[in-house]
């Protein structure tokens, strides 16, 4: 019998999957290095606060962000993204720019102290009364056409951008899903000399369900309404795509999917897309869903987290902002 002729054995692709073998045909994984950790520096309180629908998770006062971010850095994570809940809050959120602003104090300390890359959120949400993204129209309340103006919000992001950059931030993240909100950081940014700064565009936001945990950590839900006039239509992918290229073309350095997990199919349509990296955000309700289900005894919390975090790296994402990102980067 010729060597052609020699049965063959029944199995095909299982030969693959053999220990051994198997790590190294394996497609993805996930690196500390992939991982962005948030941090909740709060400018209220003196100590650390539990928050009590991320567990695991705390605000921490302002004097504490540097021990904070060090606890993160000795998992081998190296990079954190800035979120500030500040002593007051108005119309306008001027405490957002302010020069002893929470995330500013906090953004000084940790570049002094530590060799952490920062990353700081830019959104008014946190800073403002009515918890919304941005200056609002005069009927918001009551009769809202698009709840937030636009343009006047730009000139505040603008503001908010440098401040941030001038107090040490690596990288400016605009969350409020304005439009025209890169190109009016990156003009504000490189005029002022921060020309070296990337942006971070969160550019597929989703007017999602998955992030109510988050509010409560940031304390920044709507006073009133939601934010369906500035955040996308869940229903929509096709307009993904419009979205992310007009923050392309307005100069963004990496370009944002957020939520991760129902959206895995925007992730890949942007990676297929577009050159520039991309981000996902493992965002708190896909946190706390899993530490429920953990609790209840319904799944392995590690084994859970890994598997959504690969999937998130399969689908494209180049890094990952999650809440998981010391947990696994420890275990990696």
């Amino acid at each position: 019998m010729s060597g052609h002729d020699a049965p063959r054995s029944g199995l095909g692709p299982r030969r693959l999957r053999a220990d051994g073998v198997r790590g190294l045909v394996s497609e993805t994984d996930v690196q500390a290095s992939d991982l962005v950790a948030p941090v909740f520096v709060d400018a209220t309180t003196d100590d650390r606060q539990p928050i009590p629908s991320m567990p695991g998770h705390e605000r921490v006062p302002v004097d504490e962000a540097v021990t904070r971010v060090r606890e993160v850095l000795e998992t081998g994570v190296e990079a954190v993204i800035l979120f500030g809940i500040p002593e007051s809050k108005d119309a306008e959120g001027s405490r957002a720019d302010a020069e002893d602003g929470v995330v500013q104090r906090a953004t000084r300390a940790i570049t002094a102290e530590t060799d952490a890359y920062v990353i700081a959120d830019l959104c008014l949400c946190e800073y403002t009364d009515h918890g919304h993204c941005g200056l609002l129209e005069a009927d918001a309340a009551e009769d809202p056409r698009l709840t937030v103006r636009n343009d006047a919000t730009l000139e505040r992001y603008r503001s908010v951008a440098v401040s941030q950059a001038a107090a040490g931030a690596d990288m400016i993240a605009p969350s409020g899903m304005m439009d025209g909100q890169v190109a009016a950081i990156r003009e504000a940014l490189d005029e002022a000399g921060y020309g070296d700064r990337p942006i971070m565009a969160y550019a597929a936001k989703y007017a999602s369900a998955f992030y109510g945990p988050f509010r409560d950590a940031a304390d920044g839900a709507p006073a009133f309404g939601d934010r369906r006039h500035y955040q996308m239509d869940p229903a929509n992918a096709r307009e993904a795509r419009r979205e992310v290229a007009r923050d392309a073309a307005e100069g963004a350095d990496v370009l944002m999917v957020k939520p991760a997990l129902p959206y895995l199919d925007v992730v890949s349509e942007v990676r297929r897309e577009f050159d520039h990296p991309v981000a996902a955000y493992n965002v708190s309700g896909e946190y706390a869903m899993l530490h429920a289900a953990a609790e209840k005894g319904w799944l392995d919390l590690e084994a859970a987290a890994y598997e959504s975090l690969l999937s998130i790296r399969r689908a494209g994402a180049d890094l990952v902002i999650t809440y998981f990102a010391e947990d696994i980067a420890d275990r990696l």
